[in-house]
């Protein structure tokens, strides 16, 4: 019997573009169809696509075909994530690689390399302010180094995530240079005024992100006679996504980044993308038909890179950039679960989950189609209460009394509070006041006076990482949060960042600390062996799935969540008592959640019940099977 022939690579290139075609060219229509560049702009779309397959290195193609063939990768148990700014945690990209033993040791199967291609010199946002997408950070190394880091992170199974942002260039970006240079071809990428008359009409229902140090979002620059859209800073010039060319620019950068060894995408800003006089200009109809076409152009050229899409909104809002509708299965394959984040903090300090389990419960669907959430409880940015008024006031409180009790509560100034952070961005005109501070000190190590005090802070920290490892989706471990590394105010000694209260969470990486992480008694080394056990009994629960449904089961009393994984093989039940109380459970409720062995899958021991009920020591957490 004569062999099969081997399939061509252009047959490959050819059958990912007939798949994800349909994905690709409608959207592109909808959006440019009308423009007079359309059809010129299509055929350099494609010939990019073709090119950026034929750079496609063999490995890399292998792990197309890899991930073709297993499209849930992302979504298995044994997938853990762990986040973090190059220089705090190693230095350099030379010095990550000595380190990828620490990352194996916990458990970690995703790295987030924060900002890491080349910013804008002084202020650059934390790294967000970029001039060149294709190189590396120079403080970092250099691009052959970061390939170099991706390699090595490829051959331990780990999968590589980096930002790239899509709603603003650095304003000393090649791009912005021309078209301050005065070239109409460039001018077109940015959006710019020749008055202020429409960004004062614009202006009348935008919101301003950071009001203390960049208010409004448009700049006058009196040198070329132009108003440019600013959103975030003065130096980050919004992108003009109306324009096709800035699409294809995007796609290529994407393209070359895939090259290079990136698996996850994380699309920052992607709510801000698309303008629209009247509006927010937040999270258009546009930006959804942008983000499905982005995604089918990987799906076709590199078919092992997925999407993060960074959209710190409300459900409503959010689960659109998971794919609804017309775009279901087709948008981004993450995205942050910014919600579970603030009702875990919510329901910490009031030691009530109504709120936690209302709105996890009523806004959020039990799975989603070739999609998941990255969970997570503490990050680089800063917290923002996210508590409508209508979801406080389904359980009885006032939404503007809520937001400022926790914003109160955790900078440390409410009666009894535990935690310790500070004040960021806070707006006199809407009482908006959001909060930065570590997983440690938020969660009350910073204040403990006593070893009960601490013991509970340990508690509270190993609490909130069993949440995100059960809930479903990828968990993501904040750098530092799995050593309970405590506030460094030491940011305040650095001029260009002073004013951003966001570094007091970004401490320097402590390998003295890591170094002792499995003898010391500490209550750094007790988290890191809690996290790391947390993680491998994830891994070892493929009812943990991201595609398995994930339910809200009501419960007596105010401070248990549960939270039902109904996989098919059989249910857990992820019990998190918030208080630090005991709190009992009905055996009965277990049982109606299908739940027969009494197994708790988190330690992997049995589970006794007492006159009929679950017995939960203060903080518990157990993923009952």
């Amino acid at each position: 019997m004569p062999k099969p022939a081997a399939l061509a690579a252009d047959d490959l290139f050819e059958l990912r573009l007939a798949r994800s075609g349909p994905d690709l060219w409608p959207m592109l229509e909808a959006i440019y169809g009308n423009h007079p560049d359309y059809a010129p702009f299509c055929k350099a779309l494609l010939k990019a696509l073709r090119k950026g397959w034929e750079d496609r290195p063999a490995d890399l193609r292998r792990l197309d075909l890899a991930r073709d063939l297993e499209p849930d990768w992302f979504q298995r148990s044994r997938m853990a994530g762990y986040v973090f700014y190059i220089d705090r945690f190693a230095g350099t990209l030379k010095g990550v690689l000595d380190h990828l033993d620490y990352l194996e040791d916990l458990g970690i199967t995703y790295v987030h390399l924060m900002p890491c291609l080349k910013p804008r010199p002084g202020d650059s946002d934390g790294g967000y302010s970029v001039m060149d997408y294709r190189a590396i950070n120079p403080a970092y190394g250099t691009m052959a180094d970061f390939e170099a880091v991706a390699a090595a992170l490829r051959a331990r199974g780990i999968s590589l995530c980096v930002d790239l942002v899509l709603n603003h260039t650095a304003k000393e970006h090649a791009w912005a240079k021309k078209a301050r240079k005065g070239e109409t071809k460039y001018q077109d990428y940015y959006l710019m005024f020749d008055s202020p008359d429409l960004p004062r009409r614009y202006e009348e229902t935008l919101v301003e992100v950071f009001p203390d140090n960049a208010p409004g979002n448009f700049t006058h620059y009196p040198d070329m006679g132009k108003w440019v859209w600013t959103t975030f800073n003065e130096h980050q010039w919004d992108l003009n996504w109306a324009n096709p060319w800035i699409f294809l620019e995007i796609a290529e950068v994407m393209l070359f980044l895939a090259n290079r060894g990136v698996d996850v995408l994380r699309l920052d800003a992607v709510a801000f993308m698309w303008k629209r006089m009247g509006t927010r200009c937040q999270s258009e109809p546009e930006v959804h038909m942008l983000l499905q076409a982005l995604r089918a152009c990987s799906r076709i050229a590199s078919a092992a890179v997925i999407h993060l899409e960074e959209a710190i909104v409300a459900p409503a809002e959010m689960l659109p950039y998971l794919g609804r509708g017309r775009h279901d299965g087709k948008e981004g394959n993450l995205a942050y679960h910014n919600s579970l984040m603030v009702q875990f903090w919510s329901a910490l300090a009031t030691r009530d989950t109504r709120l936690m389990t209302h709105v996890l419960g009523t806004h959020f669907p039990d799975r989603l189609t070739n999609a998941t959430y990255a969970t997570y409880i503490r990050c680089h940015d800063d917290i923002g209460w996210a508590v409508t008024d209508d979801d406080a006031a389904a359980v009885g409180l006032s939404g503007p009394a809520h937001r400022a009790f926790l914003s109160d509560f955790y900078e440390g100034g409410f009666p009894g509070s535990f935690a310790q952070g500070a004040l960021f961005q806070v707006n006199e005109a809407t009482g908006d006041k959001r909060i930065s501070g570590s997983f440690a000190s938020l969660a009350g190590l910073e204040r403990a006076t006593t070893a009960a005090e601490a013991d509970l802070a340990v508690q509270r920290i190993l609490m909130g990482h069993a949440l995100i490892a059960a809930f479903g989706g990828i968990p993501l471990v904040y750098m530092g949060d799995e050593l309970a590394l405590l506030n460094d105010p030491g940011y305040l000694a650095d001029p260009t960042k002073a004013h951003d209260s966001r570094w007091i969470h970004r401490p320097a990486m402590d390998w003295a600390a890591a170094a002792d992480r499995h003898t010391a008694d500490t209550p750094g080394a007790r988290v890191f062996r809690g996290v790391r056990h947390i993680l491998a009994r994830r891994a070892a629960t493929p009812a943990l799935h991201g595609a398995t449904p994930t339910r809200i089961v009501p419960v007596e009393g105010h401070g248990l969540l549960a939270v039902l994984r109904d996989a098919p093989a059989g249910p857990v039940l992820c019990l998190f008592n918030v208080t630090e109380s005991w709190l009992h459970l009905p055996a009965e409720v277990a049982r109606a959640a299908g739940v027969r062995r009494f197994h708790d899958a988190l330690s992997d021991a049995p589970v006794e019940t007492h006159g009929g009920a679950i017995a939960l020591p203060p903080y518990a957490r157990v993923w009952l099977t």
